[in-house]
């Protein structure tokens, strides 16, 4: 009795994401049904997000919040997938004992930190630097990737860090004593090793940096434009929903459910082929 409900209760738990998804996508579907038929496929490149207030409609597109997003999203992740990599090594190879435990204590603590306190001290702190170093004012896209990148570190780096801490020490052991150096050991023993974790934690950082909304919207500059340099402000999807949900009616409602699927369908898409392709190679 008791084993069959545990079996029971084990396949309710696994299948429950499963229909969350299918929730979540027939809710967006729904919703945006009426942008769907006024805008059709033309709304993935529009550039013009205007309401009508007179018959409470407008013309809506989201082709910049879709840019701003993808953009963003890069920036932040090629700026820390090789420093989420670098604090992970030195924790698992580098460091001295006595390092170790601080350091990873100070890196999990960043990850607590809220994401409107990054959007302050972004705004603060990097707009001023940015904008003396590489022009515009300071709010944009670059500001923007770089404080993303700075919150999807923690993460990062701590699977990172618990993956290559699964490689049998006999393993590394053996690869020194063969007269490995530790950047070969790294290279060719513990990352080939915790490829699935690393990749995994690449893919959960994806995740999180296409979704950020507080401290991009402290930063991006909320600005319906297609940027032409990295430090031109512009805007994404869920800074736009953030900032205009709450006044928007009718038309306009519908226009943000849509930009909410698409997002979903972006983040559900992106990381289904990195976890597919990737996991593959892994086998």
């Amino acid at each position: 009795m008791g084993g069959k409900l545990f079996k029971n209760f084990s396949f309710l738990s696994a299948t429950l994401s499963f229909f969350i998804l299918v929730g979540i996508f027939a809710v967006l579907f729904s919703y945006a049904q009426e942008a769907l038929h006024e805008f059709g496929i033309d709304f993935l490149y529009g550039e013009t997000w205007e309401v009508d207030e007179d018959d409470e409609g407008g013309i809506f597109g989201g082709g910049i919040p879709i840019v701003g997003t993808l953009l963003s999203t890069l920036i932040a992740m090629v700026i820390a997938i090789p420093l989420a990599m670098g604090i992970a090594i030195f924790l698992t190879e580098i460091a001295h004992d006595k390092l170790v435990k601080p350091v990873s204590i100070a890196i999990e603590l960043l990850a607590a930190i809220p994401s409107i306190i990054y959007g302050m001290w972004g705004l603060f702190y990097f707009a001023p630097i940015v904008q003396s170093t590489m022009g515009g004012n300071g709010v944009g896209l670059l500001t923007a990737g770089i404080v993303l990148a700075i919150m999807i570190i923690p993460f990062m780096a701590a699977i990172t860090r618990d993956a290559m801490n699964t490689v049998p020490p006999v393993l590394k052991e053996s690869a020194y004593a063969m007269g490995a150096t530790t950047f070969e050991v790294v290279k060719d023993v513990v990352m080939p090793y915790a490829k699935g974790g690393i990749i995994g934690s690449i893919i959960l950082a994806l995740g999180r940096a296409l979704g950020e909304t507080m401290a991009v919207a402290f930063l991006i500059g909320s600005v319906m434009s297609i940027p032409s340099r990295i430090t031109d402000p512009t805007t994404s999807i869920p800074v736009l929903l953030a900032n205009n949900f709450a006044e928007a009616q009718d038309l306009e409602i519908s226009a943000m459910y849509y930009l909410a699927l698409i997002l979903f369908v972006v983040s559900f898409a992106l990381i289904s082929l990195a976890k597919f392709y990737f996991f593959r190679k892994t086998v």
